[in-house]
């Protein structure tokens, strides 16, 4: 089979050719048709994930049929088209992971860092972290939705979005644009808050009724005048930290903030701000697998797939580099034949 390889940081994928492994106990075998390509990826290559183990296969955003089960696998059965994410196994017996919270368990092992992800025409995966994918939903534009749709469904869940909920979503890139039609499938308001307003058509074609572009507009203040009140729910889909905290002025009495996207800049929050209020802050890491089945029942049922390039796998190092330089435009999604 072929496969993609990370063998250290700074180092170009080398791509190779494998045996096609067996799955062991626990374990199916996933014949992959499709991986996205995402910026954990790229944070991968460039050393900001310690805990990597190389060489590795990169990539959690897979979707794929079970070609086989290991020993004492009765489900997923053979032949079941399934999706895999970010968070790879856990250890399955602490608080969180009887909990159905394994997203949050203190053993967790990650796909593509440090268990191989889908880089590669066949993958092992845990049977009990694969799931299943709805009926009719396209596996090449679906497979994004394992990371970038996850994220951006968990992070309005988290921060305990209603139909009645005023939400802000800081970004108009893949999880910010996934924010945004949830969020309007959902029935919220929404406000979409930009750099500039080269993307305000597109987002209040996807639903959302203001914008705001912060180089000209204080994004607290403008946020501040919503009705008079605020945003009940902001989720910051940039890769900015200081872009999320510029936002709190403008959050509701009782809001969240929910980070998805950060950066190594120090959180540093107004504290009068927060405790007047009693607003809230959360980073959501992505979400366990039960969010997962719901994020992509939420998807086919309302119709939202991300927009993607599909590439092959000799192409993913060009598309990690336009990622890089920022000028990756759709998402990349590698396909197998």
């Amino acid at each position: 089979m072929l496969t993609a390889v990370a063998t250290g940081v700074d180092e170009p994928l080398t791509i190779t050719e494998r045996e096609v492994p067996e799955p062991g106990p626990g374990e199916v075998l996933v014949r992959i048709t499709a991986c996205g390509v995402c910026y954990t990826d790229l944070d991968l290559l460039q050393g900001h994930w310690p805990i990597a183990r190389f060489p590795v296969v990169p990539g959690h955003e897979i979707t794929g049929v079970v070609t086989a089960a290991g020993p004492g696998v009765s489900w997923p059965p053979v032949g079941t088209a399934v999706g895999a994410q970010f968070l790879g196994d856990s250890c399955r017996h602490c608080d969180y992971c009887v909990r159905g919270e394994q997203i949050l368990c203190p053993r967790k092992r990650i796909t593509g860092i440090v268990m191989d992800g889908g880089y590669t025409e066949y993958a092992v995966l845990k049977a009990d972290f694969v799931t299943p994918l709805p009926e009719g939903l396209d596996p090449v534009a679906a497979a994004p939705l394992m990371c970038a749709g996850l994220t951006a469904f968990n992070s309005l869940r988290q921060g305990g979005i209603t139909g009645t909920s005023r939400v802000a979503v800081i970004g108009t890139g893949g999880v910010g644009t996934l924010a945004v039609r949830y969020a309007v499938a959902m029935g919220a308001r929404v406000t979409v808050i930009g750099r500039s307003h080269r993307g305000e058509s597109a987002a209040r074609e996807l639903g959302a009724e203001r914008f705001i572009a912060t180089q000209d507009t204080d994004p607290g203040e403008a946020l501040k005048a919503w009705d008079n009140c605020g945003a009940n729910l902001v989720v910051n889909a940039s890769p900015s930290t200081s872009a999320a905290v510029a936002t709190i002025t403008g959050l509701a009495p009782d809001g969240w903030l929910v980070l998805c996207g950060y950066d190594p800049e120090p959180l540093i929050l107004p504290t009068r701000v927060m405790v007047l209020n009693r607003l809230h802050v959360m980073v959501n890491p992505s979400g366990s697998p039960h969010d997962l089945r719901d994020t992509l029942e939420f998807s086919a049922a309302h119709a939202i797939l991300p927009e993607v390039t599909p590439i092959g796998l000799p192409d993913v190092n060009a598309a990690l580099d336009g990622m890089a330089q920022g000028s990756s435009g759709r998402r990349s999604v590698i396909t197998f034949d």
